[in-house]
């Protein structure tokens, strides 16, 4: 069976034996897992594999990450509504997409231009208008709509790009792949206050890099 029920209810089951079975319980990261139809950020001939445990390609050397990395990351900027939210690497558009029906705003940036545009017809066929996307390197953030509450990048790097840590709001937190690949990096999270930034490390993770200005030396 295929349609809008049979998806909503593998939506759900992705949520309640991915995502509640690994321990997380934020209640409007499970909600928005729930209603945002994954299947529709990934090309077509891998629909049917959508809400399987595990990241898919979708094109130009990149990934939609697997549901339980997109629902580890949005709980630990632990966001609770009417925040304006910064995504680097929209990718497919799904975790700008789940962010987006938490926070009252995102803004997200792809490098690649295919990607960027792809994405974006997927947030206007949804009327999902409180996402603002853009094609550009996101090292360099987007300083015209900072300051964010929260900042996620989707693609490692060996460090915290500097115009992000400026773009943070004081007690906000960018969450983040740190490491090379093709090695495995560290999910971080790092907190701004008054005092300056500190790190918190969890999970080991594997993620595509961060190109632009991020590869370079």
């Amino acid at each position: 069976m295929t349609g809008p029920e049979s998806e909503s209810s593998r939506a759900a089951e992705m949520v309640e034996t991915q995502i509640v079975g690994r321990g997380i319980n934020d209640r409007a990261v499970l909600q928005a897992l729930r209603i945002v139809p994954r299947h529709l950020f990934v090309p077509g001939h891998l629909r049917c594999n959508a809400y399987e445990d595990h990241p898919l390609t979708i094109g130009e050397g990149q990934t939609i990450s697997q549901p339980y990395i997109v629902a580890l990351m949005t709980a630990n900027l632990e966001l609770e509504g009417g925040e304006t939210v910064l995504e680097v690497g929209t990718g497919s558009g799904y975790q700008a997409a789940v962010l987006s029906r938490i926070v009252a705003r995102v803004y997200t940036i792809e490098v690649k231009e295919i990607l960027y545009r792809r994405a974006r017809r997927v947030f206007e066929s949804l009327a999902y208008d409180n996402i603002t996307s853009r094609h550009g390197d996101g090292y360099y953030g987007w300083p015209e709509a900072a300051p964010f509450d929260a900042i996620m990048v989707t693609a490692a790097t060996g460090s915290v790009p500097y115009p992000l840590l400026r773009q943070l709001r004081i007690g906000g937190r960018i969450i983040l792949p740190l490491g090379t690949p093709p090695g495995h990096q560290r999910l971080t999270v790092v907190t701004r206050d008054a005092g300056g930034f500190r790190e918190k490390r969890l999970s080991g993770v594997m993620f595509v890099p961060m190109t632009g200005r991020a590869s370079r030396p």
